[in-house]
């Protein structure tokens, strides 16, 4: 992995405040919800708040793998790791701010507030060419038989 790609994923995942979280129910089938990040440590470490006795967080408990996407203009990276769902309180009141009063009720005393915490293990990082860029390859898509190159390459970065 080239340390510019480490940089960049970590440079796009705290350029991103609404991420999408993806896990599998209970019953097998894909869940994508959004989330605000609270925290990015590096690209393997990232904390979300979330209510400890929710359907996630017993979906995570069960299956810990999730998918974790964040998109900026600086591009758009797919971590892959682990969830777990962590009871710390002096992390939930380190972490706690406004905005997360917005989504949750109580505050980090509150007993059904806790953290997410996810290892990430992969990520997949597609850099954006800018606004001038994107918009030039989606006309060359549309006017011509040429079709924008496959993103389906884009570097794994091992955290």
């Amino acid at each position: 992995m080239a340390t510019n790609d480490r940089e960049t994923v970590l440079e796009v995942m705290r350029a991103t405040r609404i991420a999408v979280i993806t896990y599998e129910d209970t019953q097998g089938r894909l869940v994508s919800t959004p989330m605000g990040t609270q925290d990015v440590e590096d690209p393997s470490t990232v904390w979300f708040i979330t209510r400890t006795d929710s359907e996630k967080a017993h979906a995570l408990r069960a299956n810990p793998r999730v998918n974790v996407s964040y998109s900026s203009d600086k591009g758009w990276v797919s971590l892959s790791g682990t969830a777990e769902v962590v009871d710390d309180r002096a992390k939930l009141e380190e972490l706690w701010d406004p905005s997360v009063s917005a989504f949750m009720e109580g505050g980090p005393a509150t007993p059904e507030n806790g953290l997410l915490k996810i290892t990430g293990d992969t990520a997949q990082l597609w850099e954006s060419p800018g606004k001038v860029g994107m918009l030039l390859q989606l006309a060359k898509g549309l006017v011509s038989k040429d079709k924008p190159a496959d993103d389906s390459d884009a570097p794994v970065v091992d955290l």
